[in-house]
C-alpha cells in the first residue's frame, strides 16, 4: 500500500519524475492504486505531464511546484500525479487532445484536473506562482477549478477521443500538393510563417512523389527547406545534430532540446534527399548526424532519449557564443574565415550572445571541430538516459538508409546491432517493452513500438533475408491493436483503450507506422491482402499519404535472388528475395532473364 501523504517520486525510474522528487507536493506515479485512492477519498486528481529535457517544465518545477503555498493547496484538496510523456504517450495524447479541443492550445508542462472518477474538466500549460504577463497565478487557478467542479460536477461528461478513421476524403495527389504548395514559405523555407518545426513527414511525401513525377516546384520546396534546416539555427553546426524547433519563421533561434526521434527523422530525410538529388551538402549532413549520434546519444549500441534545452538553468547555455569567446578560441585568420560563413556579431542574436547561423552553404570542418572541442569544456546539458523502443527503431531505419543511399558502410552494422540489442533487452516473454533505464523495463506495450520495430525488421530483411520469422511474429502482435475500424494505442489495464494518434508530427503517427509496416511485411511474407487506404489531409497526415501512394502501386517490388545495388534502383523501391528477377509496379509484374535486363528496364 502506497503512502499517499508523501512525495513518492524518489521511487520512480523516470529521469523526469526524479527531477520532481524534492518538491513539497505529494506526487504519485500514474497507476491503478493511485486512481482507486482518489476515487475512494473523493479527491480531485491533478495530473502534470512533461519530459526531462523540457525548459518550461524546469521553470514550473523551480517556482510553482516548489512553492509551499501551492503544495499545501494541492496536498489538501488533490491527489497529484506526475507523468513522463515519453513513458506514457497514451496519457499524453489523451490529455493533450482534451487540452487543445477545450482551450485551443497545448504544450508542456501539460496540467490537467480530473474528477475523482478520472473525467478531465480543466487543462492548461505553464502557470507562474503569482499572476504575471497575462497569466493567472497557479493558486487562483486551482481554487477556481475546485469551485467550478463543486458547481458543475453533476453535469460532467466523459471526454472521448475520435475512435475511428475519418471517412474517405475526396482527395487527389494534385490537391494535396496544391495545399502543401500554398503553405510553403518561399522566402525562408519550411511551411507556414510562425515557429518552424522540421516537417519530416511532408518532406518524405514530397520526395516520394518527386521520384514518380519530377517537378521543379517540388524540388524547390524540398531543397529550400532542407537548406534552411541545415544552414540556419535548427542545426548544431559544430556537433552535427538538430534542435527540436525554431521559435521564429526565419529558422534563426532554436528551442534547444535535442530529441532522439528528431535525429532519426533527419537522418531518414537527408539520406533520402541525397539519393534523390545527389547534393554533397545532404551527404555531409547525414554523416554529421551519425557523428552526433555516436558521440552524444549512443551507449553500447542503443541510443538515449534526449538532451536538455537548459544548462545550469540557462536555455541554450552550452551552445551560445560571445565574440570574445570566439576570438579566444580561434586565430585571427580562422575568425576571419568563420565570420565569412557564419553570421556573428558583438551584439549577437540572442540576449547578447550568438546562436550560430550560417550565411553561406560552406562547411569549415577544421574550425568547427576546434570550436566543438572548446565547447565540450563547458558544462553540458542534462541527458535523459531512457531507451525508448520506437525511437531507437526509427534510428535503425535512418542508419539503414544512410548505408543504402549515402554509402556509409558502418551504418548497416550499427542498425543490425541496434535491432539485436532492442530484441534482447526489450522483447521479453513475447512482450515488447516501451522503454528502459538502467536495465529496468517499462512493461506497457504500445502500438508505435511494435510498428517501428517491425518496420525496421522489414528494412533489414531486404539486406539479409534473415528476419522473416520475427516479421511474422511482430505482424501478428500488431494485429492485436486493431479493433474493426481503428487502432488502439496501448495494451494496459490502468487506462481506457483509446485510439492511437493519427497525426504525423513530429514523427509518423503509430497508425501510419503500423500501416507502412504491415504493407511491407505482407509483401515480404507474400500475404496478399486488399488495401483500402485513402488519402488524408496534407500536413496532418503526410507520412500516411506516402503509404497510400505506395499502396496504389507506386512502389517497385523488386524480386531477385540477391540484394541488388540500391543506387541502381528508383527511390520508391523495396526488395524481396526470390528465385527469379521480377519488377512489380502499378499492379503489373514483369519478369527478366538477367539482373542486367531488370536494371536496364528500371533506368529506361
Amino acid at each position: 500500500m502506497a503512502n499517499f501523504q508523501r512525495n513518492n517520486l524518489d521511487q520512480a525510474s523516470s529521469p523526469y519524475l526524479q527531477q520532481h522528487k524534492d518538491n513539497p507536493i505529494w506526487w504519485q506515479e500514474w497507476d491503478k492504486e493511485t486512481l482507486d485512492y482518489a476515487k475512494k477519498k473523493n479527491k480531485l486528481i491533478f495530473v502534470s505531464i512533461g519530459y526531462a529535457t523540457c525548459h518550461w517544465c524546469h521553470v514550473m518545477a523551480e517556482d510553482a511546484f516548489s512553492s509551499q503555498v501551492i503544495s499545501d493547496e494541492l496536498n489538501r484538496h488533490f491527489v497529484s500525479i506526475k507523468v513522463d510523456r515519453e513513458e506514457r504517450p497514451d496519457l499524453d495524447q489523451y490529455f493533450m487532445d482534451f487540452a487543445t479541443r477545450t482551450t485551443g492550445q497545448g504544450g508542456w508542462p501539460l496540467n490537467v484536473i480530473l474528477s475523482p472518477e478520472g473525467k478531465p474538466f480543466f487543462a492548461g500549460t505553464y502557470f507562474p506562482v503569482e499572476p504575471r504577463d497575462m497569466m493567472p497565478g497557479f493558486t487562483k487557478v486551482l481554487e477556481e477549478a475546485r469551485r467550478w467542479y463543486e458547481e458543475h460536477q453533476e453535469d460532467l461528461m466523459e471526454f472521448q477521443l475520435i475512435a475511428k478513421e475519418p471517412k474517405e476524403l475526396a482527395l487527389e495527389e494534385g490537391k494535396i500538393l496544391d495545399t502543401i504548395s500554398r503553405l510553403f514559405d518561399k522566402k525562408h523555407g519550411g511551411f507556414g510563417t510562425g515557429a518552424k518545426f522540421p516537417p519530416h513527414s511532408t518532406l518524405l511525401y514530397l520526395m516520394h512523389y518527386f521520384d514518380l513525377a519530377e517537378d521543379e516546384a517540388l524540388r524547390e520546396m524540398i531543397t529550400k527547406t532542407l537548406d534552411a534546416m541545415s544552414f540556419r539555427g535548427l542545426h548544431d553546426h559544430l556537433q552535427g545534430g538538430f534542435y527540436r524547433y525554431c521559435v521564429d519563421g526565419k529558422w534563426t533561434i532554436s528551442h534547444f532540446e535535442k530529441m532522439l526521434y528528431d535525429q532519426a527523422m533527419h537522418l531518414w530525410v537527408y539520406s533520402t534527399a541525397y539519393k534523390l538529388f545527389n547534393r554533397s551538402q545532404d551527404k555531409i549532413i547525414a554523416q554529421k548526424l551519425i557523428q552526433c549520434l555516436e558521440e552524444t546519444f549512443e551507449d553500447q549500441g542503443l541510443f538515449y532519449s534526449a538532451h536538455d534545452a537548459d544548462t545550469d538553468h540557462e536555455e541554450g547555455g552550452t551552445y551560445l557564443w560571445t565574440m570574445d569567446e570566439l576570438k579566444s578560441a580561434l586565430t585571427a585568420e580562422e575568425l576571419e574565415s568563420f565570420q565569412r560563413v557564419f553570421d556573428v556579431s558583438e551584439k549577437g542574436n540572442l540576449e547578447g550572445k550568438n546562436h550560430l547561423v550560417k550565411k553561406s552553404d560552406e562547411f569549415l570542418p577544421e574550425i568547427e571541430q576546434k570550436l566543438l572541442k572548446a565547447r565540450e569544456k563547458r558544462p553540458q546539458p542534462f541527458m535523459d538516459q531512457k531507451i525508448v523502443t520506437g525511437h531507437n527503431a526509427l534510428i535503425g531505419i535512418g542508419l539503414v538508409l544512410a548505408h543504402r543511399f549515402v554509402g556509409i558502410k558502418k551504418a548497416l552494422a550499427k542498425a543490425q546491432n541496434l535491432f539485436d540489442q532492442l530484441i534482447k533487452l526489450h522483447f521479453v516473454n513475447k512482450k515488447l517493452a516501451h522503454s528502459s533505464i538502467d536495465g529496468k523495463r517499462q512493461e506497457q506495450e504500445f502500438l508505435e513500438d511494435y510498428a517501428s520495430v517491425l518496420l525496421l525488421a522489414t528494412y533489414l530483411n531486404e539486406e539479409t533475408d534473415s528476419y522473416r520469422g520475427l516479421i511474422k511474429q511482430l505482424l501478428d502482435k500488431i494485429d492485436r491493436f486493431f479493433d474493426e475500424q481503428w487502432y488502439a494505442n496501448v495494451a494496459t489495464d490502468d487506462f481506457a483503450r483509446i485510439p492511437a494518434s493519427l497525426f504525423d508530427h513530429p514523427i509518423p503517427s503509430p497508425v501510419s507506422l503500423a500501416e507502412f509496416a504491415r504493407f511491407r511485411a505482407r509483401r515480404i511474407l507474400e500475404i496478399q491482402k486488399e488495401t483500402t487506404l485513402s488519402l488524408q489531409p496534407p500536413h496532418q497526415r503526410d507520412f500516411y499519404n506516402s503509404v497510400v501512394l505506395f499502396a496504389k502501386g507506386n512502389l517497385h517490388e523488386i524480386h531477385a535472388p540477391k540484394t541488388l545495388d540500391w543506387n541502381q534502383l528508383p527511390l520508391n523501391s523495396m526488395q524481396i528475395r526470390g528465385t527469379r528477377y521480377q519488377d512489380c509496379f502499378r499492379f503489373k509484374c514483369k519478369e527478366f532473364k538477367t539482373q542486367q535486363a531488370l536494371i536496364k528496364e528500371l533506368r529506361d
